[in-house]
């Protein structure tokens, strides 16, 4: 006999018929008088995480609100990450009442904002301002062309007729969707250096995680504690079965024993991808034999990279 409640699957389910955790983000949009909007949400996720052109963040969302519809018009955003402060805390939940006007709610708004950098090193690009009370901000463009979606305007606030996208734009009546290009990165210095540096317990920046509404009167969150670490179980290929895929990475370009052992601990999911980069060097420099020292080179180059990111 199962241990579980089947419990009934209602509207809004991921916070009436579940505990979910989410994080807690301010999305900045563009007004059309040019001044910025903020909006707090949290059914943002990653969508596109490898093996295309761009990177790309989903946001789902009413399509009456001011962030959907701000982004139907200009297609630019920041997703905003604030810090576990329970007076910022505070202050999102403000800005969350569904309907409130920018120009009723704004005003109020004690977050600090400042220009987007993309703007500030080319003014021509209109962006919102971010919010520099945020640990890190995700400054974005919807991907409007997919799904046909270019073909979604805005201005229905009480419901857009159909038929609907399947995943990018107007997804439904009252729904939409919005694949979101990840244009760039911000990060405060603090946390950037964690990152580039190698990250410990202590370097995690204080995020809040919320549960949404549970009972039309609260919004439920829960205050960010210590992180805790986990050893990964290392798990070392043999030689053999790298050498195996090596050897069938490219019919020219081949490698060392010495060059394989630095990849050994490689798991095998990305295996592939680590030779493709390595053969894609080895054309590039003329090198037919990989060995340890061209390995080496390598990792000094995907390193620079990931910095420079």
């Amino acid at each position: 006999m199962s241990s579980f409640e089947n419990l009934r699957i209602v509207d809004n389910f991921y916070q009436t018929s579940l505990f979910f955790p989410m994080p807690t983000v301010l999305l900045s949009t563009l007004c059309e008088d040019g001044s910025t909007n903020l909006g707090p949400y949290s059914l943002v996720q990653p969508y596109y995480v490898a093996g295309k052109d761009y990177y790309a963040m989903l946001l789902q969302c009413r399509n009456s609100s001011n962030t959907a519809q701000n982004l139907l018009r200009t297609g630019k955003c920041a997703i905003n990450f604030i810090p576990d402060d329970p007076k910022l805390f505070k202050e999102a939940v403000k800005l969350s009442w569904p309907g409130d006007k920018p120009q009723e709610k704004m005003p109020k708004c004690n977050f600090r904002l400042e220009t987007s950098q993309i703007q500030e090193e080319n003014p021509e690009d209109v962006r919102p301002k971010v919010v520099a009370d945020a640990v890190q901000v995700i400054e974005c463009t919807w991907m409007r062309e997919l799904d046909g979606a270019q073909e979604d305007k805005p201005g229905c606030l009480d419901g857009y007729p159909g038929p609907y996208r399947s995943f990018n734009g107007i997804t439904s009546q009252y729904g939409a969707h919005f694949i979101l290009r990840v244009d760039r990165i911000l990060m405060k210095k603090k946390y950037s250096d964690a990152i580039i540096q190698g990250v410990r317990a202590r370097d995690f920046p204080p995020l809040p995680v919320d549960y949404g509404y549970r009972d039309s009167k609260n919004f439920w969150y829960h205050r960010f504690r210590r992180m805790r670490a986990e050893l990964l179980q290392m798990r070392q290929a043999s030689l053999a079965s790298v050498r195996y895929a090596a050897d069938r990475a490219d019919d020219k370009i081949k490698f060392t024993d010495e060059a394989l052992q630095t990849i050994l601990n490689v798991p095998r999911i990305f295996l592939p991808l680590v030779l493709k980069g390595c053969v894609e060097w080895g054309r590039e420099n003329g090198v037919d034999l990989i060995d340890a020292e061209h390995m080496k080179i390598i990792n000094d180059k995907r390193a620079k990279e990931k910095n420079k990111k």
